[in-house]
């Protein structure tokens, strides 16, 4: 079941970026297994997926020491400082980077270890109160900030949109956040790239891919709804 699902949104993916007249390729699919067993990513794993997506950074670091292979594991939720010891060293990509204060721990971390981390910085496209980021007025500054941090690498932006019932309605935020990185990326500043724009998960990652997406978070779609009363 969840090889077909996962099939059936790798197929998805590949109609939504042709239609906007894209590479397929250039698109990569991160498979959300926040609060799914080790056993639902070994069940991917064994197609051949190497993307995936944790919120906890204690699930990630549990994930990443007891998977059966080496896969690429993403931090998409909210990150405290507190915590980015435990995926500092672990996770391929930080998506959700929204303040200097956490950008300087990500820093310190990282220079301990000899590394440097690749992150994004998170944006609250549609201000919603509920959310975490950055407003788009305040990323450029936020980015020019960061980037004079030696050990992080800014790869470019991620947004969460609103849950809607149409995915439509989502449409101008998803276009905001390419015009956004666009006009960061024209500005040429060093250590920053803005080659990565992670945006649009289950209920709206087509739209998101016509608008520019290169990296989609799909969770429910894959590996079905999440009992959240798990801890």
């Amino acid at each position: 079941m969840i090889t077909d699902n996962y099939n059936e949104v790798k197929k998805k993916v590949e109609e939504a970026a042709i239609r906007a007249g894209r590479d397929p390729r250039d698109i990569t699919l991160i498979a959300v297994s926040k609060t799914k067993p080790l056993e639902d990513i070994e069940t991917l794993i064994r197609i051949g997926v190497k993307e995936f997506g944790e919120n906890k950074p204690q699930e990630l670091k549990s994930k990443y020491d007891t998977v059966s292979v080496p896969v690429h594991f993403h931090q998409i939720g909210h990150l405290q400082t507190n915590k980015v010891k435990y995926v500092i060293d672990r996770a391929v990509l930080i998506h959700s980077v929204d303040s200097m204060h956490l950008a300087e721990q990500i820093q310190k971390e990282a220079e301990k270890r000899d590394i440097t981390a690749q992150v994004l910085i998170e944006v609250n496209a549609a201000e919603e109160d509920t959310k975490d980021g950055v407003t788009i007025a305040e990323t450029p500054e936020l980015v020019r900030q960061i980037s004079q941090l030696p050990n992080v690498k800014i790869r470019g932006l991620m947004t969460i949109a609103p849950f809607v019932d149409d995915p439509e309605k989502n449409r101008p935020i998803f276009r905001a956040m390419h015009e956004l990185l666009l006009d960061i990326k024209s500005q040429r500043i060093d250590n920053v790239d803005m080659s990565v724009l992670s945006m649009g998960m289950t209920n709206d990652y087509e739209v998101a891919i016509e608008e520019g997406a290169t990296m989609v978070r799909v969770g429910t779609a894959i590996f079905g709804a999440r009992d959240y009363s798990m801890k």
